[in-house]
């Protein structure tokens, strides 16, 4: 499967975009936002877990990132609850479950060999730090040489200076809404900046955002974009 599988391209889908799928695992479906390959993919996907479901063991090849968007995930290590954000390097395995259901952003297949660090983090416990400008502010989660990743706050009547992504980058919008020179973003809206992609971004009632950036000039994508999985 290919899907969205031209980095090149801007790519923007809102909630009323949504197709859910159904995926292998009895009461789990899928959003699916890019993916290149099948089961075993490189992919960016909104995963829904129902009450009392689960996915069975497996290991994580190219590595996973997800963040709890609603509910409390559980695996073998713990329960992470809603604004949990957790990364399981190459290698790693677990059984995913939940007992109350919950919805997360994952991707997967998306790691450095060398990006071996596991850890999760609670970001409604986390305090955020000052940003560049007025009205912004970021919490750290996550860096290495092709990415950074960070959760961004611009309070009610932000606008950030223009702002160059030369490696490319991906937003998710968790609270309020965004907008751009392009047109504004609903809470559940996810867009992928291709290389050298330039906007001005800007909140006027105000936003949380997952903000994904550098990724998309890493050398590894070049094996996804030229064959699949």
């Amino acid at each position: 499967m290919r899907l969205n599988a031209e980095f090149d391209k801007r790519v923007v889908i809102r909630p009323d975009d949504y197709t859910w799928v159904a995926s292998p695992a009895n009461g789990v479906r899928r959003m699916m936002l890019d993916r290149v390959g099948d089961e075993v993919a490189r992919a960016t996907t909104i995963v829904q877990f129902e009450p009392d479901s689960w996915f069975d063991a497996h290991a994580h090849g190219g590595g996973e990132e997800f963040l709890v968007l609603e509910g409390t995930f559980s695996d073998e290590t713990g329960d992470y609850p809603a604004g949990t954000y957790v990364r399981n390097p190459i290698g790693t395995s677990h059984t995913p479950h939940t007992v109350d259901g919950c919805t997360i952003f994952v991707k997967l297949h998306q790691f450095a060999p060398d990006d071996d660090r596991q850890f999760h983090l609670d970001t409604k416990q986390a305090e955020f730090e000052a940003g560049l400008f007025p009205g912004q502010s970021v919490l750290p989660l996550h860096s290495a040489p092709d990415e950074d990743v960070r959760l961004e706050r611009l309070q009610p009547g932000t606008a950030l200076p223009s702002e160059s992504h030369e490696g490319g980058a991906e937003i998710l919008v968790l609270e309020g809404s965004f907008e751009d020179e392009f047109g504004a973003y609903p809470k559940g809206t996810w867009i992928r900046l291709p290389k050298g992609a330039t906007h001005s971004p800007g909140s006027q009632s105000g936003c949380l955002l997952y903000i994904k950036s550098g990724h998309l000039a890493a050398p590894d994508l070049a094996r996804w974009t030229a064959t699949e999985a």
